[in-house]
């Protein structure tokens, strides 16, 4: 869920409030059964007003995905956040309830089942904002412990218990609650995180960046700590993926100077953290998802041929980019998150297109790949 690129989003303004109102937008239709090559399917919207953008996409199901962001990205007026749905055959706007204020840019979107759902950002009241969800609608959650200047950027949940990571002032700073009570714990030194990945209630990891170099805590025990990374002067994390107790997967980048930016992949094997190969080019990388199986796919753009939608497939041994089909139209696609579907062999990533004149549009694309046996 950017540098600053934010996490899954661009820094944009926020005014105005989430509509309540349900939207209905027609969306392509999905496979019927899991595709039996790899292939892209034809790239769909949610339908969001004009000037759009997905930040964050999580699958439950076939019939049941959500994504996260944020409509009228120029508007300091008319901004707001933005819940929408795919039911298996349209995408559906969610409003969020208990909310006289309503939600700016939403960055985030985790599912602990498919009746309890969460999304983290901004409110309009200048406080960070947190929205439950049972499947139907949210409610915003209201944390007494967060004040304005507060930060969050990346949200993961299990049954019984959520984590949200950002900031607060300089320091890094991460949420954790289930039900009513919640824990807010400032880590020392300067950084912000902005991805969070947990394998049950007490065991998981969070990245972002410190100091100028990557930054990485691991949940044990139910204890926040700081965990050795490579030396990687210039390195930034925004987002990670955790398929096993060996198998995690963090992405970012690395500062150069003189304006160069590289792609930045890390690979947990279970003792440690290394880096990973990336494909030569102007690449940024935003999100991470897998399989359980060991397999990996991440989301960003390539601004070496910004018209083609964007992923790397990593299968533990080498990296593969995955290019949506060529066009001649001066636009760019970036894709800012992406969830694997159980079941489908499909993965789905969400951001948004820009047009030669700026205008933005939110996009989903869908890339299906062959089911594999688990290893």
């Amino acid at each position: 869920m950017t540098r600053r690129l934010p996490r899954r989003a661009l820094a944009l303004c926020a005014g105005g409030l989430l509509l309540l109102s349900s939207h209905t937008s027609p969306a392509h239709a999905d496979p019927v059964s899991p595709p039996v090559a790899d292939a892209w399917q034809a790239p769909a919207s949610a339908g969001l007003s004009s000037d759009g953008s997905l930040s964050d996409v999580v699958g439950v199901s076939a019939t049941s995905v959500w994504a996260v962001g944020q409509q009228s990205v120029w508007d300091v007026w008319q901004s707001r956040g933005a819940i929408t749905h795919w039911n298996g055959s349209s995408w559906n706007e969610v409003g969020i309830r208990n909310d006289p204020t309503g939600a700016g840019p939403l960055r985030s979107v985790a599912a602990a089942s498919a009746s309890e759902l969460w999304a983290v950002g901004e409110g309009h009241d200048g406080l960070p904002y947190l929205a439950k969800g049972d499947g139907a609608a949210f409610d915003r959650v209201v944390v007494d412990k967060l004040h304005a200047g507060d930060w969050l950027g990346g949200v993961a949940a299990v049954p019984g218990r959520v984590v949200a990571v950002g900031r607060r002032g300089r320091l890094p700073l991460i949420v954790s609650g289930a039900g009513s009570k919640w824990k807010l714990t400032q880590l020392p030194g300067r950084g912000t995180l902005y991805g969070v990945a947990l394998s049950g209630r007490s065991d998981g990891w969070a990245v972002g960046d410190a100091a100028g170099k990557p930054l990485i805590m691991r949940q044990s025990g139910g204890r926040w700590k700081p965990f050795k990374t490579p030396e990687i002067p210039g390195g930034y994390l925004r987002d990670v993926h955790l398929d096993g107790p060996k198998r995690a997967i963090a992405v970012g980048g690395l500062y150069r100077g003189a304006g160069e930016t590289v792609p930045l992949i890390l690979s947990w094997n279970g003792k440690k953290w290394s880096r990973v190969s990336p494909p030569a080019g102007d690449i940024r990388l935003y999100g991470v998802t897998g399989d359980r199986r060991g397999h990996f796919w991440i989301s960003g753009v390539d601004l070496d041929r910004p018209g083609e939608a964007f992923l790397l497939r990593y299968d533990g041994h080498k990296v593969k980019a995955l290019r949506g089909p060529e066009t001649t139209d001066s636009r760019t696609v970036r894709l800012q998150a992406v969830t694997y579907l159980p079941g489908t062999g499909t993965v789905w990533s969400v951001g948004h297109v820009v047009d030669a004149s700026g205008k933005y549009t939110d996009v989903i694309e869908r890339f299906g790949t062959p089911m594999r046996a688990k290893p």
